[in-house]
């Protein structure tokens, strides 16, 4: 009797910063993906009014798609991908009732890159750049910025070790994806660590 095929495992750097940009931006999008996925199910009222980052239909573009697009086009670096994340946190804890949802992700995403970018980089695009990227109008991201600024209280910034942790649990919460030195810990007969930071609130 034949074994089932076991889907070979991915080693990834223990650092972020060397992991390979493509996977680690379809890490986000898989997050970001689970997350709308769990708010499109929530009854009416439990969904949020709409507010700047809504849109009247979800655009014609696949949250992967949008992230490799904004990835590619806006030069995001791995620590700017890993602060989107931390800025969903930050502000979901601050506003209790903002939904990241298939009507607000897109802009939220484009919004947030921008912001990213101009907080870790030392040279980074124009506003009108980031806008035509995320097909937004410089006049809506500009306001968006605002708003996700004062959402967030102007926190922008994260140390090391919270881009590491983040980095870490996205990696780990993929069956299919192990770190370099959990590998090496597992051939040696160790257990993996658990999960250490709960990435995005379950219900926003």
């Amino acid at each position: 009797m034949l074994e089932p095929r076991v889907p070979p495992v991915i080693v990834m750097p223990d650092s972020y910063y060397e992991a390979d940009i493509e996977r680690l931006t379809q890490l986000v999008a898989n997050m970001f993906s689970r997350v709308v996925q769990h708010n499109d199910r929530l009854p009416l009222g439990q969904q949020q009014k709409p507010t700047r980052f809504h849109s009247r239909a979800p655009p014609n573009i696949t949250i992967n798609d949008y992230m490799q697009r904004v990835t590619k086009y806006a030069s995001l670096e791995p620590a700017c991908l890993l602060l989107l994340l931390i800025y969903v946190d930050r502000i979901c804890e601050r506003n209790p009732s903002f939904t990241i949802s298939s009507l607000t992700v897109h802009r939220f995403i484009i919004t947030a890159a921008t912001i990213a970018c101009k907080t870790l980089c030392d040279a980074y695009c124009t506003n009108l750049h980031y806008a035509k990227v995320g097909g937004v109008s410089m006049q809506e991201l500009n306001s968006l910025e605002v708003e996700i600024l004062r959402m967030m209280g102007w926190h922008l910034v994260a140390t090391q070790e919270q881009l590491e942790q983040y980095y870490f649990t996205l990696v780990r919460q993929d069956p299919l994806l192990i770190l370099q030195s959990e590998f090496v810990a597992v051939a040696a007969g160790a257990k993996p660590a658990p999960l250490s930071v709960p990435l995005l609130p379950s219900a926003n």
